[in-house]
């Protein structure tokens, strides 16, 4: 119980760290290229930090609507790097998904599941999440679902 009681301290830590009004942390994970992608490489006017797993039957349900997000902004100024919670044993899964479902955007994945750094880092307490960032990388949306996120977007497009 005790570990328990200090993982939810670490956890609210992290929350607080990474909490709307804050600057995002910069991470770096893998691409399905094999390549190293960081956040602040993957910056746009708007960015939004999908958190998500092939494994994950709600963030299969919510990716219709990211992919017509991003179809409908990207050229804006939008982009979405996904964080994939993915591991080795779900990697062919994983690139399957994001060529099957057109998600065209940024993926990265450490292939460590829950124990990611970026997962651990954010705070993360289930999937799929949604983090939006504003020009800066200040953290101005956190758990947000469509239509919001959509309006969220296009507010911030419009500044």
């Amino acid at each position: 119980m005790g570990k328990e009681i200090e993982s939810m301290g670490i956890m609210e830590k992290a929350r607080a760290k990474t909490a709307v009004g804050t600057l995002a942390p910069d991470f770096k994970g893998t691409t399905p290229n094999g390549e190293t992608l960081s956040l602040k490489e993957a910056m746009g006017k708007v960015t939004i930090i999908d958190f998500w797993a092939s494994w994950c039957g709600p963030c299969i349900q919510q990716t219709p609507k990211l992919v017509s997000i991003y179809n409908e902004f990207h050229d804006k100024g939008l982009n979405i790097i996904g964080v994939s919670l993915d591991n080795k044993e779900t990697e062919a899964i994983w690139n399957t998904m994001i060529k099957e479902r057109n998600l065209n955007w940024q993926h990265i994945t450490n292939y460590t599941g829950w124990d990611d750094p970026i997962v651990k880092e954010y705070g993360i307490k289930g999937i799929p999440e949604i983090v939006v960032l504003n020009s800066e990388g200040v953290i101005v949306a956190r758990d947000i679902e469509y239509p919001k996120l959509k309006s969220k977007i296009e507010e911030l497009l419009a500044e």
